[in-house]
């Protein structure tokens, strides 16, 4: 490699590591709002004699924390293993809006590796990679998503999120009901938060609340985690309905 090449490379890797940077740098806040109910789902999980391997194992290869918390809620010995997995799914079926929102700023990249970046998507590094993407086009610079910014923020939540969880696990015998220090509020702050940056008024809105209502209405009249599938069936009914309205 000549000293040109050398250089050109010396450069492309300080700017993929300044974008990394700058990820890790953009998630630090919404990091605090994730370890405290990182270690609630944890001793939630310790509560229903997961194990200290079982625990991270289930937030590494499940990494979405709204089905945990549901898995977690459902956990029986022995589990009813059909009726768990379908409610994962359909709480992460918002994955794939999330997912087909990010789709037209990843055509350029090979699916080698978008597909494992998408393993690691969240809310929170979504929410976050879609802020960056408008910031970037505002500024006219190309390609407007940065793989090395969205790996900064969503690789941190990995760890942070596998990291806390087992902390919790090994943590919540000892402090006995988590909840009695408040630390499961942080789960739904983050969200508001979050809904915040992505609010583009109340018609957009609708499906939010169809979702909210129907899922409230089935805490209050059905016994169990059925309003978990409740809420997320008829939010995606209603986007379906109400973008065709659009």
């Amino acid at each position: 490699m000549s000293a040109i090449e050398t250089n050109a490379q010396q450069r492309i890797d300080n700017r993929t590591l300044a974008e990394v940077r700058r990820g890790v740098a953009a998630c630090v806040p919404v990091l605090l709002g994730i370890v405290p109910y990182a270690l609630v789902l944890g001793a939630q999980a310790a509560q229903k004699d997961l194990s200290l391997i079982e625990v991270p194992l289930m937030t590494g290869l499940n990494f979405a924390g709204g089905s945990e918390f549901a898995a977690i809620q459902l956990w029986t010995s022995p589990p009813h293993v059909a009726l768990i997995v379908a409610i994962t799914f359909l709480v992460n079926s918002r994955h794939l809006l999330m997912g087909a929102a990010l789709a037209p700023f990843l055509r350029h990249l090979p699916k080698r590796k978008v597909l494992p970046a998408l393993f690691v998507m969240t809310d929170e590094s979504w929410a976050l990679a879609l802020a960056d993407i408008r910031e970037r086009a505002a500024r006219g610079l190309h390609p407007a998503f940065s793989m090395p910014y969205y790996l900064g923020t969503a690789l941190v939540f990995y760890a942070a999120w596998v990291g806390f969880t087992t902390l919790g696990a090994v943590l919540g015998p000892v402090l006995g009901d988590v909840k009695a220090y408040g630390f499961d509020m942080a789960f739904p702050a983050v969200f508001l938060v979050l809904m915040r940056g992505m609010w583009k008024g109340f018609d957009a809105a609708r499906p939010w609340l169809v979702s909210l209502v129907v899922a409230a209405v089935t805490y209050l009249v059905v016994p169990g985690a059925l309003y978990v599938a409740a809420g997320a069936v008829s939010g995606l009914i209603a986007a379906y309905i109400l973008t065709g309205e659009a």
